[in-house]
């Protein structure tokens, strides 16, 4: 495993099968060797591009979508027991993934983060998923990627794929539909 990888995404220590771990770290080799943006590109862009000066970073929302959703996991477990099982390493493993396809939507124009034209056509749910599947994930990681975004409505999704949506979705639509009253 790189080292800029771990440094990236100390969370992969969460997941205990080394075999998932070493797979989920060789997705994000393989995206940032594919990508126009570097590791320390990840600390400054947008995490979207869908709002304007949204201010948080992609790596700001990524971690916070993997921290909430390893919580919540831990929350489910507890209450819930083995009415409700959640795949800890799955889950974990599917939040570190969720958007590593978006690496391949930016592109740097005059020092500033814009939509390429293979965002344009190709969502990072599908682009994720192929990273993935090409680096050896198993399907049920892969099916976390795919169906954490909207896609995802049109499929049934597997418990720990609802943990990561909800995660991710409750991090990115109070920036675009919240409530505001002054």
């Amino acid at each position: 495993m790189k080292k800029e990888i771990l440094e990236l995404w100390p969370e992969l220590e969460w997941i205990k099968d080394p075999y998932l771990r070493e797979k989920t770290a060789r997705t994000w080799e393989l995206a940032l060797d594919r990508s126009v943006l570097s590791a320390d590109d990840l600390h400054r862009v947008p995490f979207t591009l869908l709002i304007p000066e949204v201010g948080v970073t992609f790596m700001a929302h990524k971690k916070c979508v993997v921290h909430i959703a390893r919580d919540c996991g831990h929350q489910i477990m507890e209450f819930m027991g083995d009415s409700l099982p959640v795949n800890m390493d799955h889950l974990i493993a599917g939040a570190i993934l969720a958007d590593v396809g978006k690496l391949f939507e930016y592109e740097i124009v005059n020092g500033k983060a814009i939509r390429g034209k293979y965002g344009k056509y190709i969502r990072h749910p599908f682009s994720g998923v192929a990273l993935a599947e090409e680096a050896g994930v198993p399907p049920e990681v892969c099916h976390i990627i795919a169906a954490h975004a909207e896609e995802g409505n049109l499929i049934k999704r597997s418990v720990e794929a609802y943990i990561v949506h909800h995660a991710d979705f409750m991090t990115f639509l109070p920036f675009k539909e919240r409530l505001r009253i002054e």
